[in-house]
């Protein structure tokens, strides 16, 4: 995902309550690691079969989340987000080179 530039988002509103309900975190929430200038962003090969998708690790607030996305007609679309698992974290705070993620 290119950096450089401000970035408009998007999600779907039902998506939305359902990763609330499901994971505590919301996408209002999640886009704020994009103001996190260490993110660090992933392309995902797995999941990138109709569209590029990226995974995203970065802090909102002092919470590291793990966030996925894509690009829409110049928006970044939110797909899901969670609070980061452990080797997350450490692919944030350490670098996702030492880190193996599918």
């Amino acid at each position: 995902m290119d950096s450089r530039f401000e970035f408009e988002f998007e999600w779907d509103e039902e998506k939305d309550h359902i990763n609330q309900m499901k994971h505590g975190v919301s996408f209002k929430e999640a886009a704020m690691v994009f103001s996190d200038d260490k993110r660090v962003e992933i392309f995902d090969h797995k999941h990138s079969f109709f569209e590029d998708r990226w995974k995203i690790i970065g802090l909102s607030g002092l919470i590291v989340l793990f966030v996925s996305v894509t690009e829409r007609f110049g928006r970044v679309r939110i797909i899901s987000a969670r609070k980061a698992i452990k080797a997350e974290e450490e692919a944030y705070y350490y670098g996702y080179g030492k880190v193996h993620f599918n």
